[in-house]
């Protein structure tokens, strides 16, 4: 007992509870022998990808069911699921292609060739048979929940209910200086200049014909839109901020991100701008609204002065929007790719609630946006070294200093490697090894693991007081009434 105790306790510790996700498939056992030697296929694959260490973090799998991976929107659709057959298995579709996505993606790092075929036709057979059993579909809507990014047992030994107290202080501190800085005049840094930073030339589209593209993209089962080719573009140039950054070195200029011979962290190409572009989505009131996310990565945060605990390797800026049904912004909000930093900026259309309490980062709104009309995007502006977000205004203009690609965030999960083969910039983890920051010395009894460090898609807890993520799937529905009309 005393033994199982330790291991419960170091699995805590080491935030290793997740990894509970590898039990074994109830088909290892099948008297069938097709199921049991795809029960043993997925089994053996997993086990060369973990001993790799190349394991994708993105999606989490799904204990007993290696053929399935869930994110926070899924899961929200549990209890649906347990009540519809035809939600259950538009359910398991997707988390069946977010599996072999994330598979392909291991096996460019494996370099093992492709399994996905062999990986498609093993994941229907056990499917099948799992779906047909009706404890094992029980089971499946119960594992199907994704668990926060939050550490209990750090929290526990932190003294979380008496340390969050100076720490909320100290968020209020952080809230006020941003609000002085929203305050301030803007002007180029000392020395430095302002680069505009915009998107691609596109024609211009209707706003009616976008709502029309996202429309016709939420006609499935579950109502989740999902647009693709030449409306997917249209939507994310549609909507592309400019970016307005003030540049008083290298650090400053953002880039595609790129491997160097025996680099260990991904390196910033800042003759190349580039914004990874990818869709989310979050729930409001049993609708499901798309969501558009752009990010930008610079080289480094520089320190500030000698033991600046927030300065590393690799930074950037998240920016995200959420569109109505009838293709309008509702909410722009953006973070660091750590998940730091987080604010909201609502338009007419989305009017805040009032937080249930005081012991929680609830929603920092430092700056209000006008109605967005037809032609206009959002200009962000991002300060220097920090890449703090300081002020986000509106442009018609089409002419800027640069403009910037879009690619696909996705790339970023197996990148060229210059020697041949690909590598995910992100860790098994779902943290950018070698972007760690100094102050996961001090903030680790708020339970998220290397505060400060760089993280993949999925994996961003955005309050040190509360719990939340970015890809929450009740984020707004929780923190605002919206006006969907």
């Amino acid at each position: 007992m005393t033994s199982r105790l330790t291991i419960l306790l170091a699995c805590l510790l080491a935030g290793a509870c997740a990894t509970l996700e590898t039990a074994p498939s109830a088909r290892l056992t099948a008297t069938d022998p097709a199921l049991r030697e795809c029960a043993e296929w997925f089994r053996d694959l997993d086990a060369r990808v973990d001993a790799a260490g190349v394991r994708d973090a993105q999606e989490r799998r799904i204990a007993g069911y290696p053929y399935l991976r869930a994110n926070r929107l899924l899961a929200s659709f549990r209890e649906a699921a347990a009540r519809d057959e035809a939600v259950l298995r538009a359910l398991v579709d997707r988390m069946q292609a977010l599996d072999l996505a994330a598979r392909g993606h291991e096996s460019a790092s494996l370099r093992a060739g492709s399994p996905l075929e062999r990986a498609r036709e093993c994941g229907a057979l056990l499917r099948q048979a799992d779906l047909a059993d009706a404890r094992l579909r029980q089971q499946l809507l119960e594992r199907a929940a994704v668990p926060d990014d939050y550490l209990t047992a750090s929290r526990a030994l932190g003294l979380y209910a008496l340390t969050k107290w100076p720490f909320m202080a100290g968020v209020r501190n952080y809230h006020d200086g941003v609000r002085a800085a929203f305050r301030r005049e803007l002007a180029p840094p000392p020395g430095g200049t302002v680069l505009r930073l915009g998107p691609p030339g596109a024609p211009p589209v209707a706003r009616s014909a976008l709502a029309s593209m996202i429309e016709r993209a939420s006609e499935n089962t579950l109502g989740i839109p999902e647009p693709h080719g030449d409306a997917l573009d249209a939507l994310f140039a549609a909507h592309a901020p400019v970016f307005e950054i003030e540049i008083a070195g290298a650090y400053d200029r953002p880039g595609a991100l790129v491997w160097r011979q025996g680099e260990p962290v991904p390196a910033v190409e800042a003759s190349e701008p580039v914004v990874y572009r990818r869709m989310a989505w979050t729930r409001y009131r049993g609708r499901v609204l798309l969501q558009l996310v752009y990010t930008i990565w610079f080289s480094e945060r520089p320190p500030e002065s000698a033991g600046d605990i927030l300065a590393g390797k690799l930074d950037g800026v998240t920016w995200r929007v959420t569109l109505a049904p009838d293709g309008e912004p509702l909410v722009y909000d953006s973070m660091h790719p750590c998940g730091c930093f987080h604010m909201f900026f609502p338009t007419p259309r989305a009017d805040p609630v009032r937080a249930p309490g005081s012991a929680m980062e609830w929603m920092f709104a430092p700056q209000s946006l006008p109605a967005v009309a037809q032609g206009e995007r959002p200009v962000v502006r991002v300060a220097t070294r920090t890449h703090y977000v300081e002020r986000v205004g509106m442009t018609r203009e089409r002419d800027f200093d640069a403009h910037y690609a879009l690619r696909a965030y996705d790339e970023l999960r197996a990148l060229p490697r210059p020697g041949g083969g690909r590598q995910s910039i992100f860790g098994p983890d779902g943290i950018v090894p070698g972007s760690e920051r100094a102050e996961r010395f001090l903030f680790w009894p708020m339970g998220i693991p290397s505060a400060g460090a760089m993280r993949q898609w999925g994996r961003h807890a955005t309050a040190f007081v509360g719990r939340r993520h970015f890809d929450d799937a009740d984020l707004l529905e929780k923190r605002f009434v919206l006006q969907l009309r």
